[in-house]
C-alpha cells in the first residue's frame, strides 16, 4: 500500500540498544529483513540512529516524550565513552548497509523530551559531530542528515550548526509541526530563516548547497483538536507541493497509519490510513498527486493571483505542462491564459479549493 500510494521513502527508528547485543557485537537481522522488504517495493529507508543503551548510560530522572510526566529513563549518549560507542555502532551500521542507499539521521528531536534528562544543544552537538565525522571517514559516500529538530527552535539550532556539523552532513532536517489553524504554507518564514542560518555556518564550499529536509510533519485528524479528514488530505498534498516549491526536496508525512482507535486522541490520528489500513482521504489524495505529477518538477508559482492562491506550473520532459492549484481562502475560480501554437490565447477556468487540482495544459504554454 505504501508503494502503491506513490511514496518513495520510509523513515524508521534504527535502535542502538536492540542491535548492539554486547559490546561491539551487532545483530542487524531485523533491519536486514526490513531493508530487503522496502527495496523489493522500490522504497528507500531513512534510518534514525537512536536512542541510547543501558550498557553505556545510567537511568536518570526525566520526562515522558509524549505525556511529559516525570519518570526514570536512560540518559542519552552524553559522555565520552557513550558517544564513542554510539559512533562505533553507527559506523558499523553504515558499513553493513553500504550498498542499500540508506539515509542516516542522527537522533530524533534532541531539542525535545527525547533527549534525556533534558535537551542540551552542546551535548547533542558533541554526539552528532563525532558520529557524522566517524561515518564520513569510514564511508565517504554515505548520506547523513541531522538534527531532526522539533519545530523551528533557533536557540537550539544555532549552536548545533556552529559546532562544525555542516562539514560532515548532507542535509539539515526539521519537524515543522504547527497547530491546526496554521496550514503548511505558514512554514515559509521558518524555511527562510533556517536557510540563512545554515549558510551562515556552512563551510564556504557548501554554502547554498545544503538542503533542508522536513523529516517528520503532519496534522492529526482527531475530533478533539485536530483537522477534519478532508482538511488533513488537503494539507498532506500541500505539504509535499509547498515544500518542493520552497526548495525542500524531501518531505516525510507523519505518519503512515493511525496508531490507535480512539478518535479523540491526537497521537492516534496522524495516519494516512486507519489503524486497520483502510485508506483515509489523505492516502487517496497523495496517491492522486503522485499519479498525476510523477516525473514532473515545479517550474514556478504563477504570480497573477492573490496571496492565498497557489497556482504552480510544472514540467516534464517530452510531456505537456501541468498546473497544480489550490487556495488558502474560500473556494473560487481563476482563469489561466494558455497560448497554443498558431492559435489565439485560451482562457481556462480552474476551480480552486483547499484540495489541489491538476490541469493538463496539453500543447499550451501558460502565461
Amino acid at each position: 500500500m505504501i508503494a502503491t500510494g506513490g511514496f518513495k521513502f520510509v523513515r524508521m527508528d534504527f535502535s542502538w540498544e536492540t542491535t548492539e547485543i554486547s559490546p561491539e557485537t551487532y545483530n542487524w537481522s531485523a533491519y536486514d529483513d526490513l531493508t530487503a522488504q522496502l527495496r523489493q517495493r522500490g522504497l528507500r529507508a531513512i534510518y534514525i540512529l537512536d536512542y541510547t543503551h543501558a550498557g553505556y548510560e545510567p537511568l536518570v530522572e526525566s520526562r515522558h516524550a509524549i505525556e511529559h510526566t516525570p519518570e526514570k529513563h536512560l540518559a542519552s549518549p552524553r559522555h565520552p565513552e557513550s558517544i564513542a560507542a554510539f559512533a562505533r555502532w553507527a559506523v558499523a551500521a553504515a558499513k553493513h548497509f553500504r550498498k542499500q542507499h540508506i539515509i542516516w539521521e542522527i537522533y530524533n528531536e534532541p531539542n525535545g523530551d527525547f533527549w534525556k534528562p533534558k535537551p542540551d544543544a552542546a551535548e547533542y552537538a558533541a554526539l552528532a559531530v563525532a558520529t557524522a565525522k566517524a561515518i564520513r571517514k569510514a564511508e565517504p559516500s554515505a548520506t547523513i542528515i541531522a538534527p531532526a529538530m522539533a519545530a523551528f527552535d533557533w536557540k537550539f539550532l544555532e549552536p548545533v550548526l556552529a559546532s562544525g556539523i555542516l562539514e560532515y552532513i548532507d542535509g539539515v532536517s526539521v519537524h515543522p509541526y504547527r497547530n491546526a489553524s496554521k496550514p503548511p504554507e505558514t512554514a515559509a518564514t521558518g524555511f527562510k530563516q533556517m536557510r540563512e542560518m545554515i549558510d551562515k555556518y556552512a563551510p564556504t564550499s557548501k554554502r547554498g548547497k545544503i538542503p533542508i529536509l522536513t523529516g517528520e510533519w503532519g496534522y492529526a485528524s482527531d475530533l478533539k483538536s485536530g483537522v477534519s479528514v478532508e482538511t488533513q488530505a488537503a494539507f498532506a498534498v500541500r505539504q509535499q507541493l509547498f515544500d518542493l516549491l520552497s526548495g525542500v526536496p524531501l518531505s516525510i508525512w507523519y505518519d503512515w497509519k493511525n496508531d490507535g482507535l480512539d478518535p479523540n486522541e491526537r497521537e492516534q490520528n496522524f495516519g494516512t490510513v486507519n489503524n486497520d489500513l483502510t485508506p483515509k482521504p489523505a492516502y487517496l489524495a497523495l496517491q492522486t498527486m503522485t499519479r498525476e505529477l510523477a516525473g514532473y518538477k515545479i517550474e514556478r508559482r504563477i504570480d497573477d493571483y492573490g496571496k492565498k492562491d497557489f497556482v504552480l506550473l510544472l514540467s516534464k520532459r517530452h510531456s505537456s505542462l501541468k498546473v497544480a492549484a489550490w487556495t488558502l481562502g474560500e473556494p473560487h475560480s481563476v482563469h489561466l491564459t494558455a497560448n497554443h501554437r498558431g492559435a489565439n490565447p485560451e482562457e481556462i477556468a480552474v476551480d480552486l479549493s483547499p484540495l489541489p487540482k491538476y490541469v493538463d495544459l496539453k500543447d499550451a504554454q501558460a502565461k
